[in-house]
């Protein structure tokens, strides 16, 4: 059966589970920061001998801090069905699919959900982001 304009599907459903998740993981990686910023103990990883990433632990906390709100602002922009948001949160999901990948060695289990998380937001805003268009 072939869809006509206008007319929304049960998909619609998935922008909205996107949207929550891009707020939660937003918030989470906004969290993850603060961590990094004052408990910088707590990744390291007992097999690194130079620490978990390149920078240091403040500048790594305040990126995913940065990252965090930006992920956090874009989840609530989804939820409007913008075009401009569509776009920026495709890309803002690899970025941040990207970022967790750094952390695949001392958190593999994390960085996998997170990872696959991420594959789900992908697949929703690429694939069914115009149910909720606006623009």
């Amino acid at each position: 059966m072939a869809q006509t304009q206008g007319e929304t599907t049960g998909w619609v459903g998935w922008i909205y589970f996107a949207s929550m998740i891009m707020l939660i993981l937003g918030g989470l990686q906004a969290l993850a920061g603060l961590v990094a910023l004052f408990r910088k103990a707590f990744y390291v990883a007992p097999h690194a001998t130079h620490g978990l990433i390149v920078w240091n632990y403040a500048a790594w906390g305040w990126i995913n801090i940065v990252l965090g709100i930006l992920v956090f602002m874009v989840g609530l922009a989804l939820v409007s069905g913008r075009t401009w948001a569509r776009i920026a949160a495709s890309f803002i999901v690899v970025v941040n699919a990207i970022g967790n990948l750094a952390f695949l060695s001392a958190y593999p289990l994390w960085s996998i959900i997170a990872l696959i998380i991420d594959g789900f937001v992908l697949y929703a805003i690429t694939v069914h982001g115009r149910e909720v268009s606006k623009d």
